[in-house]
């Protein structure tokens, strides 16, 4: 090939990065690719907009029609975010035998299978690596590198936004409500913060990834989800009084052909090479069969980290356009879903409540655990200043999810807990 032309859906952030690195670094990509790289349209809203990188006018388009049915343009980036509009470019460009590249989680988590297929079908390669922990290559990393083993399990810090959030209100004290704002006032967070805190856009990217890890068509409906928004500072401190840190942690494993997939705040030992991870960084920690425990750390977003990850995909690209073998990589489902019963789930789990500081408080609730056939791992326990009650944080050993959860709701209901909440423990 001589030259390789591409269209841009979007100039944003990582549209912007994207643009950057073409320019920048175009004589070393074209001396790796061995052909001339062009970007010859940009999908924009406003054509008068300033630009943070220099750009000819003359390749930005408001006509997206210029892009997708443009017969010299071979690759189709689609950096514009949402579901339906997107869904129905990458779909229009996989019809006319366009490759793919997007960066787009809601969209490969909802219709990533359809789009796949279509992509197989019109033997077109559709890659997405900038759609999970921005710069970090897990997506190429499950399908390529580990290939060959088995994974049984996979725990990811994988949004950089609620990361942040826990991270400040553990290092600096703050509130929740604080700590949201200082997110937002850096960009880390949205306006309408919802699908990061709530837990939904951690869920897509573990659809994502469970997919790939298991060949098993997972969907949101699947993933168990729990956002941060009810995670106290006081929550934080007692937590780490027992020796562990809260995240929102991502967790996708299968055990005897059964797949259970939950985003929720997770409790980590300090020890653990996740409880480590700060501020706005990600990181997925995979246990395969045959190399064991690897983790994949690296900043999860920002225009730098996706574009190259968006690039690395377009070399991919290129090279099997070189090769003639384009759609032959797309990764299909090859197992039926079956969803992992409850009664069969077992954890650990962090009880912290306030009881009535009275006599006889503390062995109602310990004779409860005893009753139900609950062992305690760690127990703390002090007053609260200015009031007649106690603070009580717990850990439990293993025990079913079920009767755990059915325990705790018989401990509620006791007449010297003045309220309690719980959180699940992951040790690895």
């Amino acid at each position: 090939m001589e030259k390789v032309s591409i269209g841009l859906l979007g100039f944003g952030t990582v549209g912007t990065g994207v643009v950057r690195l073409l320019t920048k670094e175009r004589e070393r990509l074209e001396a790796r690719t061995g052909c001339r790289i062009q970007l010859k349209k940009v999908l924009v809203r406003n054509k008068n907009r300033p630009r943070k990188v220099l750009i000819d006018s003359r390749k930005l388009t408001t006509n997206v029609a210029e892009i997708l049915d443009d017969p010299e343009i071979d690759i189709i980036v689609e950096l514009i975010g949402g579901i339906d509009q997107a869904y129905r470019y990458i779909l229009r460009a996989l019809q006319n035998r366009k490759n793919v590249i997007t960066a787009n989680k809601d969209l490969m988590a909802s219709y990533g299978d359809e789009l796949l297929l279509e992509a197989k079908k019109n033997q077109c390669d559709l890659y997405y690596e900038a759609s999970v922990a921005g710069g970090i290559p897990i997506l190429r990393t499950l399908t390529d590198s580990l290939a060959a083993d088995r994974i049984q399990k996979m725990i990811g810090i994988v949004n950089g936004t609620t990361n942040y959030i826990l991270s400040k209100m553990s290092q600096e004290g703050l509130s929740y409500e604080k700590a949201l704002s200082s997110a937002q006032a850096l960009g880390f967070a949205e306006a309408d913060p919802t699908s990061d805190v709530e837990g939904l856009d951690a869920a897509r990217k573990m659809v994502i990834l469970s997919h790939l890890a298991y060949s098993i068509p997972v969907t949101l409906d699947d993933v168990k989800i729990t956002g941060i928004t009810d995670v106290t500072r006081e929550d934080i401190i007692y937590a780490g009084k027992l020796g562990y840190t809260i995240k929102l942690v991502g967790i996708s494993e299968v055990n005897n052909g059964a797949i259970d997939v939950r985003v929720e705040p997770t409790l980590l030992p300090g020890g653990h090479p996740l409880a480590s991870v700060e501020n706005e960084n990600n990181a997925i920690y995979v246990y395969g069969t045959a190399l064991g425990e690897t983790m994949y750390y690296g900043p999860g977003a920002g225009e730098g980290p996706t574009a190259v990850s968006v690039m690395s995909d377009l070399l991919s690209v290129i090279r099997n356009m070189a090769l003639g073998v384009t759609g032959n990589h797309i990764f299909l489902p090859k197992r039926e879903m079956h969803a992992r019963k409850d009664n069969l789930v077992e954890s650990q789990f962090f009880v912290r409540l306030h009881i009535k500081d009275e006599p006889g408080s503390f062995s109602r609730l310990t004779d409860l655990f005893k009753e139900q056939g609950i062992s305690l791992e760690k127990l703390y326990q002090e007053p609260i200043t200015g009031q007649d009650a106690a603070e009580v944080s717990i850990i439990t050993h293993r025990t079913n999810k079920i009767l755990f959860e059915q325990s705790f709701e018989i401990m509620k209901k006791l007449d010297v807990v003045l309220n309690a909440k719980y959180f699940r423990v992951e040790r690895g």
